[in-house]
């Protein structure tokens, strides 16, 4: 697929500096570039690289200019970055553009089906699921009895969804994603074991959520485990029973929180965190990669460490621990001398 100067500049509102008819079809890195090709400059430390760049079109801040020739058409915007990260979201909406229902499949006969979905071979559609507006469901897809999937919501190949959970507009859940699975939920018995409870709630994920692949959601044990607007998770995070996470709020891939525990909006949490359960974490906090987290967390805090403390106190301590050998030597001889003079 090729598209022009001009074309992109409409799409992205920037103004072309060069040919406006010149064609790219594919993209590259600015280093990297050849003919034919759309790359972007927004970090300056890349600047050299746009002179020697043989790529055809080259997206750039609004401000840029540039100090000697260059090869490559410019398309000035705002933000390159951001622009060229709406030109990835318009490619890739147009490559996935599916229509209609592929066989064989299964849907209830209690399920109505609008006329702009796409449903790819052997998936499964439950009784009495709500369907919305330009969903896909790709092959292999489950979807349980009474779940509701709102509109331009993507679900990829093995995804599960279980009964009773919702699903919001404009999601995305990615393959081999599994939300509504029992929470962890058991009581020890007078026989020595455990006896399951009862998983009776269900997951709800509001609008513009997105799952990545592998990642896991309980239902709740009683109402509901929720995902608010805009949450983004990473690829293998376990999200436990009755866990709340807030607006906006980004999780790394590797991260487990624990049953009960509420995170804050716009929370920013690194790879392989472990949160304990029933825990209440603010807003705008930022924990580092495989911290953990065993106490309540306030508002704007940021942490590192296993358990976590802030951030700054690890920094200063972790010159500590590195050299903690050469002090503990030092400290060896300092106390032989002192016994030395007594």
């Amino acid at each position: 697929m090729k598209f022009t100067a001009e074309q992109i500049a409409d799409i992205l509102e920037g103004q072309v500096v060069g040919d406006p008819h010149i064609e790219v079809s594919t993209l590259s890195k600015i280093e990297e570039g050849t003919e034919g090709s759309l790359t972007f400059l927004s970090n300056l430390k890349y600047t050299p690289y746009i002179y020697t760049t043989e790529a055809s079109i080259t997206i750039v801040n609004a401000d840029f200019e540039p100090d000697k020739p260059i090869m490559t058409t410019l398309i000035k915007v705002e933000d390159a970055y951001e622009g060229f990260s709406k030109l990835l979201q318009y490619y890739n909406q147009i490559k996935s553009e599916k229509s209609g229902i592929e066989q064989p499949c299964f849907i209830s006969e209690s399920v109505k089906i609008p006329e702009t979905i796409y449903i790819g071979a052997f998936a499964y559609i439950g009784k009495n699921a709500v369907i919305g507006e330009n969903v896909k469901i790709y092959p292999n897809a489950y979807i349980g009895d009474n779940v509701k999937i709102g509109d331009n919501t993507t679900i990829f190949s093995g995804a599960k969804i279980y009964s009773d959970c919702i699903i919001g507009k404009s999601c995305v859940i990615n393959s081999g994603v599994i939300i509504g699975a029992d929470g962890f939920g058991f009581a020890p018995n007078k026989e020595g074991g455990y006896s399951k409870i009862p998983q009776i709630g269900n997951v709800i994920l509001e609008d513009e959520v997105d799952i990545g692949a592998g990642t896991s959601i309980d239902r709740a044990t009683m109402g509901s485990t929720i995902i608010r607007f805009g949450v983004k998770l990473d690829n293998q995070i376990q999200i436990a029973h009755n866990v709340e996470i807030g607006r906006n709020t980004v999780i790394a891939a590797q991260t487990g929180v624990a049953g009960s525990t509420k995170i804050g909006e716009h929370c920013q949490i690194g790879g392989q965190v472990g949160i304990a359960g029933h825990l209440s974490i603010g807003n705008n906090v930022r924990i580092q990669a495989q911290s953990g987290i065993a106490r309540d967390i306030k508002d704007n805090e940021k942490l590192q460490g296993s358990p976590a403390f802030g951030y700054g106190d690890f920094n200063k301590s972790y010159v500590y621990f590195k050299n903690l050998p050469k002090i503990v030597k030092n400290m060896n001889l300092i106390e032989k001398k002192v016994d030395g003079n007594n």
